[in-house]
């Protein structure tokens, strides 16, 4: 049995390897694949990675593009999740600010440096046309910080997944001003050059494994109401993210890697472009 580690954000997208693994599937394959969920993101993900704290990381694309450009020793072997992810922009319920556009010198919380959530806050800068140099970030870890944040006014938007947050919306703690998808597939699947040197047949088959589920995950007998049980969310808004949501099986196209690099480059997030071959593996 060979013991590998992989790490992910505790969210719906990621119900494929849970169930993988309670029916024994990594374990069929002599594989024991030990998950951590990583509620702080995309950027704790990338350092967990630099450290060998996981192998394996499900991970925001453009956050792994520009880790590996900055020296992560990681390659990205596959897209997990093809379709966009809807970042919603959202405010404390009694903030002052009414409209997304109203945000452009407000304070930005983010999870911390590096995250998707402070990525695509450069990426809606630009996209209303704001100069980027002009926005402010509060660290705040995980979206319970955000709401502590939000609510006692240290800062003022917070960018998290569409559906994940919309309990908080239901709620009346925040109010979404609006979203804003990705412009690319939002999650690859990340794994440190060490371990596709030394287990590259053990990697194979863990992907094998996950293609298999993702494939079939939709038509899942009761799917919607494992999931909107599971992730404590309305079965409405499942059966809306479950139409939406498109899983991969494939490996990351160069031109959506030039394009994410592209736009990383234009922000200033990253001084240089990767190659192909430095950043993707096939295995």
């Amino acid at each position: 049995m060979t013991t590998l580690k992989i790490a992910g954000v505790p969210e719906h997208f990621n119900l494929p390897w849970h169930l993988c693994e309670e029916n024994g599937e990594f374990a069929a394959a002599h594989i024991d694949l030990e998950w951590t969920d990583v509620p702080e993101g995309t950027g704790k993900l990338c350092q967990m990675l630099r450290s060998g704290e996981t192998d394996i990381a499900v991970i925001l694309t453009e956050g792994m593009v520009k880790d590996i450009v900055g020296g992560n020793p990681s390659k990205i072997v596959q897209v997990y999740v093809e379709s966009p992810l809807l970042w919603g922009i959202h405010v404390a319920a009694n903030s002052r600010f009414k409209t997304s556009a109203d945000l452009q010198y407000a304070k930005v919380a983010i999870s911390r440096i590096g995250s998707g959530s402070q990525l695509m806050a450069y990426v809606n800068a630009e996209q209303n046309g704001w100069k980027t140099a002009d926005l402010q970030f509060e660290i705040v870890n995980t979206i319970d910080g955000a709401v502590e944040s939000l609510t006692a006014g240290t800062s003022d938007y917070f960018m998290w997944e569409h559906f994940m947050t919309k309990p908080l919306v239901d709620q009346g703690i925040f109010r979404r001003l609006g979203d804003c998808p990705t412009p690319w597939p939002c999650f690859v699947i990340a794994v440190r050059e060490e371990v596709l040197e030394q287990h590259a047949s053990e990697i194979q088959e863990i992907l094998k494994i996950i293609n298999k589920k993702t494939r079939a995950f939709k038509n899942l007998p009761n799917i919607d109401g494992i999931l909107a049980s599971r992730y404590k969310l309305k079965i409405s808004d499942i059966q809306e993210w479950l139409s939406l949501t498109h899983w991969s099986q494939n490996q990351l196209q160069e031109e959506v890697l030039n394009k994410v690099q592209n736009q990383l480059l234009d922000l200033s997030l990253i001084n240089k472009k990767g190659t192909f071959a430095e950043m993707v593996r096939t295995v």
